[in-house]
């Protein structure tokens, strides 16, 4: 029979003793000798011994040791068994001495390998072949260490218990600790604040003695303020006695203000009846100004003679000096046979104004300023010179650059920005934009174009649905006073085609027409105008033999000539009143179909030469004028709608 090996110092001792005693005494190694004698006689089903360390098979007949115990005891035993295992000498056990405290304090003497007793007494001995009785032994040997598991089991679980407790006590000194740490923090900040409550304490001490001695101070001042407020408190009866002086001025004051508004209310109402009287004034002046120039005649004449070189007048050239509407043309014919004294024929001439060679560019521009002025009023106005080359018209129409030379035109632009100021008091608005072009050998140029000669582009005369005739791809230039439009003509002037001839060092080669449109917008009485203002002066007609054009200069009178005789034919198709008037004949008269056609208020200026080489071409002109005179065009409209 085997025994289990002793556990070590710091655990429980298990021995191979039984609760009876006697077992536990029992010599293993006589009956391990008889089993290594005879094994034969060692059946499968005897109880299991432990040889050279390792366990032998159990007998199907028999349960294995470990299944008569409890899970947990079998856990408990087969540790102790594997803990230690015995040592075999000679093929007998020898038992571990180990000492262990029992739960009483005692220590279990180490077991004799003889087999006997703690008490000396010898036990008696089971044979090999009882297997039975070593089995009963082996029952009794498990009751013994079941009940010793039990006991260790019922400690282990005092222990866990007695563990559990110790962890709880643990996790609530963990807490107290925390808590303490907190406290420990709080009492820190504590500290941290009752310093920097100690350094405000010394810095309140300090400014305590200051405020002491301001204290001091303004104890000595507020008696001084008493002294100043006895003198105020005086001072201030004096005060209420002049308010209430003041309060009845006021009073008069306030039903005087009252009356006065009152007044001012009326004198408002009387400004604005006033108001709607003057803009019925000015209503009522555009009709009876558009009745006088009506009456005047639609296209007026105005003729204007230039100065001969050296002063003086032409002794061919007549005018009465009391009607300033007349003029005479004497030519002398020779006779021919040449028996008879030369004859001399006067040829008579009326026109709505003859202007002499001392009339000045004020003068001139006087006579035809009312007519300038209608173009704010919402008619279309027409203004062009036509004569000879070197007759005058470029003068007439532009001059020099002195104030008092200046032509029609700058004055014209003068005069329109000052009107448009004045009737800025009345509530008008008005937007201006200028363009300037001339038709040089029946071809339309941009005089106000600034790019690249070659990139000229090409120009149309467009008429649209309203008949208004406009001009594509020119330059529109938006204008607001009169200095900028100064600037465009100077412009223009550069642009011109202009050439030296026989009669003249600088003729015009072509016609010009500078246009300013016009819009007005009256936003109080809702009424709206728009209007063009045309401006031309047309190439000289000139002849040949005079003018001794060749080449290019030639090419340039024809076309000339041309246009201003389709002018002519247009004008008379006007005054006979045909059904058809050539106006697409020429790009002049297309251009001017508006301003010849009825809807505008038209003014030419016919200018003559003084000269007596130039009495056929002077002849020519004013027979023109008389024609253009004659013509009666129709009443031109007012471009006015209310809005």
């Amino acid at each position: 029979m085997s025994r289990l090996p002793v556990m070590s110092a710091s655990k429980r001792v298990l021995t191979s003793t039984s609760s009876s005693g006697s077992e536990n005494g029992q010599d293993l190694a006589p009956a391990q000798k008889r089993v290594r004698k005879d094994p034969e006689s060692v059946k499968p089903q005897a109880a299991a011994t432990i040889i050279g360390g390792k366990r032998p098979a159990v007998a199907a007949t028999r349960a294995p040791l470990c299944k008569l115990l409890s899970k947990p005891d079998c856990h408990n035993l087969c540790l102790c068994v594997t803990h230690e295992r015995p040592k075999m000498h000679r093929g007998v056990m020898k038992p571990s001495m180990a000492s262990t405290a029992a739960k009483g304090g005692n220590t279990k003497q180490p077991v004799a390998s003889t087999g006997t007793k703690a008490g000396g007494g010898a036990a008696p001995r089971r044979h090999a072949w009882d297997l039975k009785g070593k089995v009963s032994d082996m029952e009794g040997k498990l009751r013994n260490y079941q009940t010793k598991v039990k006991s260790v089991n019922q400690e282990n679980e005092v222990l866990k218990d007695s563990m559990t407790q110790s962890r709880t006590r643990v996790g609530q000194m963990e807490k107290e600790l925390v808590k303490q740490r907190n406290q420990i923090s709080e009492y820190e900040e504590e500290l941290t604040t009752l310093s920097g409550v100690r350094d405000e304490l010394e810095k309140v001490s300090s400014d305590k003695s200051t405020l002491q001695k301001e204290l001091s101070n303004l104890e000595g001042k507020y008696k001084v303020m008493e002294t100043l407020r006895d003198s105020q408190e005086t001072e201030l009866q004096t005060l209420k006695m002049k308010l209430s002086v003041q309060e009845s001025t006021l009073a008069r004051v306030q039903a005087t203000l009252r009356d006065t508004e009152e007044e001012v209310r009326g004198l408002k109402e009387t400004v604005a009846q006033q108001e709607d009287e003057l803009h019925a004034g000015e209503m009522e002046r555009r009709r009876l100004h558009n009745t006088i120039q009506e009456l005047k005649g639609n296209i007026r004449v105005f003729c204007r003679v230039r100065p001969l070189v050296d002063g003086g007048l032409s002794k061919h050239l007549q005018l009465p000096a009391s009607d300033n509407k007349m003029i005479t043309l004497a030519k002398t014919e020779e006779s021919h046979t040449g028996k008879t004294a030369d004859t001399q024929k006067n040829y008579n001439f009326s026109f709505d104004r003859v202007f002499g060679p001392q009339a000045s560019q004020h003068e001139v521009f006087e006579e035809i300023s009312l007519l300038v002025q209608s173009a704010l009023d919402g008619y279309n106005v027409c203004c062009f010179a036509y004569g000879q080359t070197g007759s005058g018209k470029t003068y007439t129409m532009e001059g020099d650059e002195f104030d008092e030379t200046r032509g029609v035109i700058p004055r014209a632009v003068k005069q329109i920005f000052k009107a448009a100021e004045k009737l800025a008091a009345q509530g008008w608005e008005f937007t201006f934009t200028a363009s300037f072009v001339e038709i040089y050998n029946e071809s339309l140029r941009d005089l106000l174009y600034t790019g690249k000669a070659n990139k000229r582009p090409e120009h149309e005369i467009r008429k649209s649905a309203n008949n208004e005739v406009t001009i594509t791809n020119l330059t529109y230039e938006k204008v607001s006073n009169e200095d900028q439009v100064l600037g465009l003509i100077d412009l223009a002037n550069q642009n011109r085609s202009t050439a030296q001839t026989a009669q003249n060092d600088r003729s015009s080669r072509s016609h010009s027409v500078f246009q300013l449109d016009i819009e007005g917008v009256n936003s109080g009485r809702d009424v709206k105008c728009k209007s063009t203002l045309c401006l031309v002066d047309l190439a000289g007609s000139e002849r040949m033999m005079k003018s001794q054009s060749q080449g290019e200069r030639f090419k340039e009178m024809t076309a000339i000539n041309t246009s201003l005789t389709n002018l002519g034919i247009v004008i008379a198709a006007l005054a006979n009143k045909e059904s058809h008037v050539p106006y697409r004949n020429s790009k002049l008269t297309y251009l001017l179909q508006a301003c010849l056609g009825g809807n505008s208020k038209t003014l030419m200026f016919v200018n003559i030469a003084p000269e007596t080489d130039s009495l056929g071409e002077t002849l020519n002109s004013l027979r023109f004028a008389s024609k253009v005179n004659a013509c009666v065009i129709g009443t031109a409209s007012a471009n006015r709608k209310l809005s």
